[in-house]
């Protein structure tokens, strides 16, 4: 008795049993299928017997894999380009706002690394250039 190679739909998530891996079905290829990681990248052709559906535990390994690449892939931002503000000799509020700045830093707080930023930047707008 002949069986029928199961049919997928663009973009099932699909197990390749030969190449241990999990893959996004792109569409046929001759005798063989595409896949392609999950997350984006190199496409492969895989044997349609050695396929079957992803479970949902391949499926989330294969989207936290995809994840973490992305998140190595791309460098954190760093809020601008521009070199940070330096406060102004003697003022005493510009130091007080350049040292909370260096505390958040040395806390890995970038939120609040931009917060006195923005408060430096402000306070020197309204003091120191007018």
């Amino acid at each position: 008795m002949r069986t029928e190679p199961a049919t997928y739909e663009p973009g099932a998530v699909l197990y390749d049993t030969a190449a241990a891996e999990v893959g996004e079905y792109r569409g046929p290829s001759g005798a063989r299928v595409l896949l392609r990681p999950l997350g984006g990248g190199r496409e492969w052709e895989a044997e349609p017997p050695a396929l079957r559906p992803a479970t949902d535990r391949e499926r989330l390994a294969a989207s936290l894999r995809a994840a973490n690449d992305r998140s190595l892939a791309t460098p954190p931002a760093t809020g601008g380009l521009e070199r940070p503000l330096l406060p102004v000799p003697g003022c005493e509020a510009c130091a007080w706002l350049a040292a909370r700045r260096e505390t958040a830093r040395a806390a890995f707080d970038h939120s609040a690394v931009t917060d006195a930023n923005v408060l430096l930047r402000q306070h020197q707008r309204k003091e120191h250039e007018g």
